[in-house]
């Protein structure tokens, strides 16, 4: 499977080091094409994969075409994406941006949409997906392979799951980024020394997060379990409920559902 992606970025380069740490694709089967010289420098020097600046080049035998651009860069490349070779998958990854906005913009019907979050890079990430119907199951398969490179995948068959999700899981990591920079801080607020408030908010949110995952338990029940009547425990909760997190925290999902909604009508 030869993938070439348009755009270089993050996102991207979490694809090419979670395929090739995956063994699911060699050094030689990946190109990038980026209007940045020095971003093209740094990947090959890394990946010792083919880079060029022509966006043309980069697909002309590519098997999949990755779009990772920026959402509102489309309408400039999708004059070069026109003359594609027939039957290759397109996945793109820009947030925002519909199906049928792609099909009208490149006029080509092998399109899967994806929504991967920023743990990619370290292959602990999450990926929604969806395809066109024109989409063969062996694309299917290709599309599947490469996002689970990067961790788990979850295919939808609606479409409008996928802007829920990159409000969730796309902008969550963001979130949970803030509050535990925000636990750091208020640890080293009342004595702790910063390095020991680190290691503590990382661990304890890493094993918060597994806890749920490996009991299965609904978060509210593991919440009771940590919970005592009358203490410490309680004393935060009150605070925190108070202070109206939950309501932020859904105002925050709702603004970026909605923020990506409007993406893809520009």
């Amino acid at each position: 499977m030869r993938i070439s992606f348009i755009g270089g970025g993050i996102m991207a380069e979490a694809i090419i080091k979670s395929c090739l740490s995956q063994k699911i694709l060699v050094s030689g089967d990946i190109t990038v094409s980026d209007i940045r010289q020095h971003r093209l420098d740094t990947l090959k020097k890394e990946y010792n994969i083919q880079t060029t600046v022509t966006n043309t080049e980069a697909i002309s035998n590519a098997d999949v075409i990755v779009l990772a651009i920026k959402p509102q860069d489309l309408n400039v490349i999708s004059k070069e994406l026109k003359e594609l070779p027939p039957h290759r998958l397109i996945i793109s990854i820009l947030a925002g941006i519909k199906l049928d906005n792609l099909n009208q913009k490149l006029n080509y019907p092998y399109l899967v949409r994806a929504m991967p979050n920023m743990p990619a890079q370290i292959s602990e990430g999450i990926s929604v997906w969806t395809a066109t119907t024109e989409v063969t199951m062996q694309q299917k398969e290709q599309a599947k392979t490469i996002l689970s490179a990067m961790g788990e995948e979850i295919y939808v068959d609606n479409e409008k799951y996928i802007d829920m999700a990159t409000a969730v899981s796309g902008s969550g990591p963001a979130y949970i980024f803030l509050i535990i920079e925000a636990l750091i801080d208020a640890g080293v607020h009342i004595g702790l020394p910063r390095n020991i408030a680190e290691k503590l908010v990382i661990e304890t949110t890493i094993g918060s997060a597994r806890a749920i995952k490996e009991t299965e338990k609904h978060p509210a029940e593991l919440r009771n379990m940590v919970t005592s009547p009358g203490g410490t425990t309680a004393e935060g909760i009150l605070q925190l409920e108070t202070g109206g997190l939950r309501s932020l925290l859904l105002r925050a999902v709702i603004a970026a559902y909605e923020k990506s909604q409007s993406l893809g009508t520009k």
